[in-house]
């Protein structure tokens, strides 16, 4: 596995229904916009290692939906999905997840992409319904699992950055 360029995300809890996620990567923000507005690229990095997703469907509009199915290294699959509520280019995507497993606990996720001398500061605000519902995201191995996929993010980057050159 290659090393990591930057930091590991942080993650704080700002109130006792949030999680708040904050990670810089070494790329403007319009590639990280990118990287996660259409399937062509989501596939490559999306889901913790070993995760490969076998169906992607997104509809990157407001009012879109998306779904993403994974098979695990043990063979088993598992689905998220949630539909997109607002969209401002490279700046502010605002949607919510939902884990298909768990139906009916739906979090509305806020990322915001802040570019600052050719770096990113990618910030996730997730809002649940309670802190139950909170805790039992945290408890999941959530952190383990997202930084995997940062990581991921992070690595498939410079493949983007490299075909806007050409």
């Amino acid at each position: 596995m290659p090393a990591r360029k930057n930091d590991p995300a942080k993650v704080t809890l700002p109130s006792d229904r949030e999680i708040l996620i904050t990670r810089t990567f070494d790329a403007p923000r319009r590639f990280i916009f990118e990287a996660l507005s259409k399937c062509e690229h989501v596939k490559h990095w999306w889901g913790p290692r070993g995760f490969v997703i076998t169906d992607c469907q997104l509809d990157f509009r407001p009012g879109g939906k998306w779904r993403y199915v994974v098979r695990k290294p043990d063979g088993a699959e598992e689905a998220f999905r949630g539909e997109i509520r607002e969209i401002v280019p490279n700046e502010r995507v605002v949607q919510t997840f939902e884990y298909e497993p768990m139906p009916g606990f739906v979090s509305v996720e806020t990322l915001t992409l802040v570019e600052q001398n050719g770096k990113t500061i990618y910030t996730v605000r997730s809002l649940f319904n309670s802190v139950e519902e909170r805790d039992g995201m945290l408890q999941s191995g959530m952190e383990g699992g997202m930084n995997e996929t940062l990581d991921r993010l992070e690595e498939y980057l410079p493949e983007l950055q490299g075909a806007a050159v050409h």
